[in-house]
């Protein structure tokens, strides 16, 4: 059983939806937990990969994902 670590976190979806494509295209297997309120739409969306490959996925997330 994989055990799984968050990477990012964000309240935008395409953020996180960025992030993942990002670590996908990179083969680093990754997941969108949603933790948001359905009906009131506040809370976070977190990506998550497997705990080993979190350097990477840190790595590849601040050197080339830019939301400024």
């Amino acid at each position: 059983m994989t055990k799984w670590s968050k990477v990012y976190s964000t309240d935008k979806p395409y953020r996180a939806d960025m992030v993942k494509s990002l670590l996908d295209q990179n083969d680093l297997h990754s997941v969108i937990v949603n933790k948001r309120d359905s009906s009131y739409h506040f809370g976070l969306l977190e990506v998550h990969v497997a705990s080993d490959e979190v350097m990477r996925a840190l790595q590849l997330i601040n050197n080339d994902i830019d939301f400024k």
